[in-house]
């Protein structure tokens, strides 16, 4: 079986931007490719799993953001060695106003249903995994299915830090962003 790191998209690897609607607007943060390649290095598959509710709010197609998609995974390579094996999204919001997305579906977070379509497509070992994201329904998503968490910092992470605390939800481990969330896992591994 495979472990893989499910991340965030928004706020965790790309800077927030409220909405990430041209690929031109993608910024990848300090760190990112650093880490990335250390989970690779350490036998995880790096899979991002992200809400996209712009596609059902009608600010961009699945076709824009399958572009935008790719250029991120342009971005995230080293010596030209991919370091994101899949991008897995959840285009439904209930408030959308294309009909085809209006939903509230299980494969938005914090439904585990991208975490689930990821386990059978990858063979993944979920008690070897860990989910790394910087919001609230991040968190709740790892809970939700019984992922070890990692709150980065970074996005909205500060704010998520204290809505975590008045939920009661635990958190593996608190990193300021990207980078040391792959030191803590390296560590992890050792013992």
């Amino acid at each position: 079986m495979n472990k893989a790191i499910f991340l965030d998209r928004d706020g965790t690897i790309n800077k927030e931007v409220n909405y990430l609607i041209r690929k031109e607007d993608i910024e990848i943060l300090n760190g990112v490719t650093k880490a990335l390649a250390c989970f690779k290095q350490s036998g995880f598959l790096n899979i991002i799993i992200t809400n996209q509710s712009a596609v059902a709010r009608g600010f961009i197609s699945e076709d824009n953001l399958k572009d935008i998609h790719s250029a991120l995974s342009k971005k995230l390579t080293l010596k030209h060695i991919p370091l994101i094996d899949d991008i897995l999204y959840s285009p439904y919001h209930k408030e959308g106003i294309i009909r085809k997305y209006k939903s509230d579906s299980f494969y938005r977070k914090p439904g585990t249903g991208l975490i689930l379509k990821a386990m059978l497509k990858y063979n993944i070992d979920l008690e070897k995994s860990f989910l790394i994201g910087d919001s609230l329904v991040d968190m709740q998503c790892a809970d939700n299915i019984n992922l070890k968490k990692i709150l980065v910092l970074t996005g909205y992470g500060k704010k998520t830090l204290k809505q975590c605390k008045d939920s009661n939800i635990k958190i593996d481990f608190i990193a300021k962003d990207l980078l040391e969330a792959s030191k803590f896992i390296k560590k992890y591994l050792e013992y």
